[in-house]
This record gives structure tokens, C-alpha cells and sequence, in this order.
């Protein structure tokens, strides 16, 4: 297979889509919405492991998931966490979501190389399950491209993306998520753009039956997720602000560096 064969390309109609650029005849699932479902997913890693996953990760678990019909968003190294894992998949609904996680965990690759991933762990259960705040609100993914899997192996963890992004996890009181969305979207996303920052993205709990229950997903959680993108820390730094609301619980900050291979934050 060529290298072009490998290369994915993103486009936006109503929803990012994926598109691999693989003779179509040989993939007739070409087309792939990228975030009508989103998994936030958060792993704590065993101390020192964190490289070891993300090659591993980088290397076998991008193509392969994405043969089944989901999309690997994005993945990071937390930089206020050594030791954790953050990464994004979406799907095009809950039935598919349901159908790309059976064929990949029962897949060849994942049997291959789970004892190994599994090795690098303490616990993966810390999943959000997500929806776009709005129409639009979903991750623009037109036009990106990742590098082939070949061409980092020899990127060591010193050589990595200087682009930040910033998830911002505010905690709501149950059947807020959409006026909070509503606020932020007219109050904070224009000072973003002011300051030179980009939301990528911005999401709400979706409350919906786990399809796939081998894999936990936190339940009971009405949260807002916005998704922003930085140039490097220092303009991360530079654009700080606080958005307060009677319907806010608390808010967690992931501030997040890009792997070589993360479509996101590239």
C-alpha cells in the first residue's frame, strides 16, 4: 500500500467526515462522520509508561480502530499529568458506536497488542460520552492529514507539536448543559477569537445506554466541553478568563500537547 493509500483527509458538509484516501474499491466505508459521538477519554497511566503507550498507540491503534467505521480525533500528552492519556474518538451514532468497538476489541489487532497497552495502565475508565453543543458545534476536521506511522517512529518525546489544547470541563447542574452552551457560545467564544485562540469544539453530555458496557462510560454527568485550540503555551497563558454561572458545580482544566500524530491541535 502506498503512502497516499494511507493518508487520511478530512471534509465538512453538515458534520466533519472522514475520507480515506484508499482505492474505493478496496474500502467502501470511505465516508465516516467524525463527532456526532464523542468519547473523552482520560487514562492513568502506570509512572514512566506514558511514551510506551503512545507509541504503541500512535503505531497500531490509529488505522485499525478507524478501518471499523469510528474516527481517532486526537491524542495527547496531559501537561500538567506525567503520568495520563488523553484521547478522543468519535462515531457516526450509538448503533454504529456499538458495531466499530465489537469489531475492533474481537479484532486481530487488538488482541495482538492489548496485553501490552494494558501493561502501560491503571485505569481507563474515566470516559465521558459527548454530542455537539449546537448545530456546527462538532470538530472541524477539514483537510487534516496525519503523518504516516513510519514517519514518527524515530520522533523521540522531546520533538513534539508546540501547538496546546485546552479542554475545559464545567460540571453543571442537571438540565443546564444547553443554556451554559448558549452563554458561553455568545459571552466567551468571541474573546476567544479576540485573543487569538480557536474552539475546536464544544460538547455536552450525552445521556444515551452504553452499547458497548465491556467499556465503561461515567454515568450521571451533565457536563459542557469546550475544546480550544492555542498556538503554544504562551498563548494559552496569555488568554485566560472565567466564565460564572448559578448552574456551574466546578470546572476542570486538561491542558494538552498533541502526539505527531493527533489530527487535532496540528
Amino acid at each position: 500500500m502506498t503512502k497516499q493509500d494511507n493518508r487520511f483527509v478530512y471534509k465538512q458538509d453538515d458534520h466533519p467526515v472522514l475520507e480515506s484516501t484508499m482505492n474505493p474499491a478496496r474500502n467502501e466505508t470511505s465516508l465516516r462522520l467524525a463527532s456526532p459521538i464523542v468519547e473523552l477519554r482520560q487514562y492513568t497511566l502506570k509512572p514512566g509508561q506514558r511514551e510506551t503507550l503512545i507509541a504503541l498507540f500512535d503505531r497500531e491503534f490509529i488505522e485499525s480502530q478507524e478501518a471499523t467505521g469510528m474516527t481517532i480525533i486526537g491524542q495527547f500528552r496531559d501537561l500538567d499529568r506525567p503520568d495520563m492519556f488523553v484521547w478522543l474518538r468519535g462515531f457516526q451514532d450509538m448503533e454504529r458506536r456499538k458495531d466499530a468497538l465489537t469489531a475492533f476489541y474481537g479484532g486481530p489487532v487488538w488482541a495482538e497488542h492489548r496485553d501490552a497497552a494494558n501493561a502501560t495502565m491503571i485505569d481507563s475508565d474515566n470516559v465521558l460520552l459527548l454530542k455537539p453543543a449546537w448545530r456546527g458545534a462538532g470538530f472541524d476536521l477539514s483537510g487534516q492529514s496525519r503523518p504516516m506511522a513510519s514517519d514518527t517512529e524515530k520522533v523521540n518525546k522531546q520533538s513534539v507539536l508546540p501547538s496546546i489544547v485546552e479542554i475545559s470541563i464545567h460540571h453543571l447542574h442537571p438540565g443546564t448543559e444547553a443554556a451554559f452552551a448558549d452563554r458561553l457560545r455568545a459571552e466567551a467564544a468571541p474573546q476567544l477569537a479576540a485573543n487569538g485562540a480557536r474552539l475546536l469544539g464544544a460538547f455536552i453530555s450525552k445521556h444515551a445506554e452504553n452499547t458497548f458496557p465491556r467499556l465503561p462510560v461515567r454515568v450521571g454527568e451533565n457536563v459542557f466541553i469546550a475544546v480550544t485550540g492555542f498556538e503554544d503555551e504562551a498563548a494559552q497563558a496569555r488568554c485566560q478568563f472565567e466564565l460564572t454561572s448559578p448552574d456551574l458545580i466546578g470546572t476542570e482544566i486538561l491542558r494538552l500537547s498533541p502526539t505527531s500524530r493527533s489530527l487535532l491541535g496540528r
